[in-house]
């Protein structure tokens, strides 16, 4: 229906009176734009053992067997042989020159349209034609075929193909007759070969322009999807066990019965949509077609943007979730576009405003643009409507080497609101090199650390090495089980932000905070021989004084979003990313540098996700040791020192920087102005302007409150709340315009 709506609503823009209806039957092709071959190269190859994977009701022992009669196919194929051209691949060449002489075949008359449409099945019932046509569906239907009902008694008797049938169809025209059904398979599920529908494009290297708004789904089986309008009772369950439950009730279910029909049903989409994720997980090495986007929860949306890329010569335009560009399932992909130059514009936008209005709110998508000799890309994020397009300040131009320069590991693309934004950022990686640069080998790890995380909360319940405190005997804690410390126990400079009380988080009260000796509770405990063992499995001590970690969780909506502070050496959650392999001191330096303003502003820039990927931490800007001279570690260590040594578990930590003294006392006022020193400090080491720094702080006391960019926002708001006045601004530029007058930042050589 989809094909005949299409043409009419062509015949009804093209028509010209007095002529016929034009013919557009080689023009629309309907099919599974991702299931099919797209080289007929790989037939050569075979089929894939991938092919042959047992899935949902498939028999074990039958899938082994046809994987073993594909490899021996594959590794014996005597007349087959494609090398020495004793049997040939059908030449696509002629069939490319057939089809591009019959798209020129006039269609001014009723009979020149009926003689294009007979030539048109003329051609597709060529010999060629039709042999690699049975041979693509074979290989299609290999994955998705069931594997059941034994071992067969001999090749004769198969009906699931391997190689030797796919290339008997090939190259001899013949199919056994208990192989006939099997391309049925892939032409129920709509499979669509590329170069055998449009042979002449195909050949002269795709299409000139690609246009699409793809589906963004899920391959995987959603199980609550596939009830919703089936059992209302099981897509409604309460949990996944719940869930399970109810469906192993309907495989009990009598044959013949509506239960056992909708378990039939159930398990053949579920086989259908493994097969179908099996087919695009192939390699490349081994003919898959989508080696840079069929990773992890394969959504295809990806696949489609992959299969874009390749389908034009010149330049398509697809509309996908910005994750094209910024997740870590399609960072090869974007790493592609970047280091062959098709990226050309990607245009982000919130779905705030309901532009798509059977999508979330809070979703973001994007306009992707692709083009050939890109020298830079035009990127616009945070848009929520349209007309926001043409904004000169949220458009911004970057060079594949200044993304690459951004996020060397990632390969992902930085997210920012403004133009200025970008300049920025851009200055600042400019001045300052990434903490670990990965494509650098060891010269990129000029501090000679390494990100880790440590207990994984599901998994180490799972296997006994976590608990709550409360399941563990009182007279076992801290001997065999031992506190653990997790993310939002701490804060920026501070390791007892938070305490367990009853049954809940909360944050210390200022008298908790001014007594050195309160520390905290802990909801959970983990085994001191687990902690033991990861310790020695990084190479470092659980005679170690500290560690330096910061928050995993977070978000650039947050206060603030890179939140560090030093721990105590004891066992964490991965609600920490540790940095392992310094010292108290590189501690200390890292420290001060990782809570700087300038950094979480760059971080900002670059997180698209309410967590930290470990990837994105490694490659913040961050000062190398060097850059720490006698003056300049004069200034910071003692501020550090005192933000940080604020009770007793911390005590090896300050013996460590040569402080034997007891805790400092906290105060509040105190410590907003020894940070906003560090703030300043940081902010000049990076070579930034007051101006650029008063950007930072607030873009509209800058740009004015129109412009489209924020930073630290909800600081701000917050402050105001609580002290009448953003008090950060003020103290930062108070800092920085004290230091700059009284000699500070000259004496330091900034």
């Amino acid at each position: 229906m989809a094909v005949e709506l299409t043409k009419v609503a062509l015949w009804i823009e093209t028509v010209d009176p007095g002529l016929p209806l034009g013919f557009f039957d080689a023009q629309i092709r309907c099919g599974d734009a991702l299931l099919g071959v797209f080289d007929l190269k790989v037939l050569e190859d075979g089929i894939p053992d991938a092919a042959y994977k047992p899935l949902t009701g498939d028999d074990k022992d039958t899938a082994k067997y046809y994987l073993k009669a594909n490899r021996d196919a594959k590794g014996g194929q005597g007349g087959f042989d494609f090398g020495t051209g004793q049997v040939a691949m059908p030449e696509m060449k002629p069939m490319a020159l057939d089809f591009s002489g019959f798209r020129d075949l006039p269609e001014d008359t009723v009979e020149q349209i009926g003689a294009k449409a007979k030539r048109f099945k003329e051609l597709r019932k060529k010999q060629g034609f039709v042999r690699a046509t049975a041979a693509a569906n074979l290989y299609v239907a290999a994955f998705l075929l069931p594997k059941v009902g034994g071992a067969p008694a001999g090749p004769s008797a198969r009906t699931v193909p391997t190689t030797e049938e796919l290339w008997m169809a090939l190259n001899q025209g013949k199919m056994r007759q208990a192989m006939v059904d099997a391309p049925k398979a892939a032409r129920r599920a709509r499979a669509f070969h590329w170069p055998l529908e449009f042979p002449d494009v195909m050949q002269r290297g795709g299409f000139d322009v690609v246009l699409g708004n793809p589906p963004w789904e899920r391959i995987k089986l959603q199980e609550q999807e596939f009830f919703a309008s089936r059992s209302p009772e099981i897509a409604n369950a309460p949990n996944k066990a719940t869930r399970d439950r109810l469906i192993k009730a309907l495989e009990r279910a009598a044959t013949g019965s509506t239960d056992r029909g909708l378990f039939d049903a159930f398990t053949e989409a579920k086989r259908e949509a493994e097969a179908t994720s099996e087919f695009v997980r192939v390699p490349g090495d081994d003919g898959g077609r989508f080696e840079l986007t069929a990773r992890g929860d394969i959504n295809t949306y990806a696949l489609f943007a992959e299969l874009f890329a390749k389908l034009t010569r010149s330049h398509a335009g697809v509309i996908v979730p910005t994750g094209i560009a910024t997740d870590a399932t399609t960072a090869p992909f974007f790493a592609y576009l970047i280091e062959k130059k098709r990226l050309a514009r990607l245009i982000d936008f919130e779905n705030r405003e309901g532009i798509f209005p059977g999508v979330h709110r809070s979703y973001k998508f994007c306009l992707l643009t692709l083009g050939e000799n890109q020298a830079a890309a035009l990127f616009a994020f945070f848009l929520t409507n349209p007309s926001q397009i043409v904004e000169p300040e949220r458009n911004f131009m970057l060079t594949p080497e200044t993304i690459l320069k951004l996020n060397p590991n990632t390969r992902t693309a930085p997210v920012f609101r403004s133009r200025a934004d970008a300049e920025l950022t851009a200055k600042i990686y400019s001045n300052v090199p990434v903490l670990i640069d990965e494509t650098k080998g060891g010269f990129g790890n000029l501090w000679g650390v390494a990100l880790r995380t440590m207990l994984h909360k599901t998994n180490a319940s799972r296997e006994g090495h976590l608990k709550s405190a409360r399941e563990v005997p009182l007279e076992k804690l801290g001997g065999e089980w031992l506190p653990v410390h997790e993310g939002e126990y701490g804060w920026l400079f501070d390791h007892r932000f938070a305490t367990f009380s009853g049954s809940e988080v909360r944050a210390l009260n200022l008298d908790e905070k001014a007594d050195v000796d309160f520390e905290p509770e802990f909801e959970l405990v983990a085994l001191r021989s687990e902690y033991v063992r990861i310790i020695e499995r990084w190479g470092t001590s659980v005679n170690d004084s500290s560690v330096l970690g910061f928050r995993r969780v977070s978000s650039v909506t947050n206060e603030r979003t890179l939140v560090a502070t030093i721990l105590p050496n004891m066992p964490m959650t991965y609600g920490w990313i540790l940095v392992t392999g310094a010292d108290a001191l590189s501690q200390a330096k890292m420290l001060a540098n990782h809570n700087a303003l300038t950094v979480d502003y760059a971080l900002r820039n670059s997180l698209s996700q309410p967590s930290i990927p470990q990837g994105t931490a490694a490659q913040l800007p961050i000062l190398p040791p060097d850059f720490y001279t006698e003056p300049r570690l004069t200034f910071i260590t003692p501020k550090v020192l005192e933000l940080t040594y604020t009770s007793h578990s911390l005590a090896p930590f300050a013996r460590d920087l040569g402080h034997d003294g007891p805790p400092f006392a906290w105060d509040e006022d105190r410590r907003a102005d020894l940070r906003a020193d560090l703030d300043a400090f940081y902010a000049r080491a990076y070579g930034l302007t007051r101006d650029e720094l008063r950007y930072i702080l607030d873009p509209a006391d800058v740009k004015g409150p129109d412009y489209p960019s924020e930073t630290f926002r909800v600081l701000k708001e917050k402050e105001i709340r609580h002290h009448g006045e953003y008090r950060t601004r003020r103290l930062v530029l108070a800092a920085w315009d004290r230091m700059e007058s009284n000699g500070e930042f000259t004496a330091m050589g900034m």
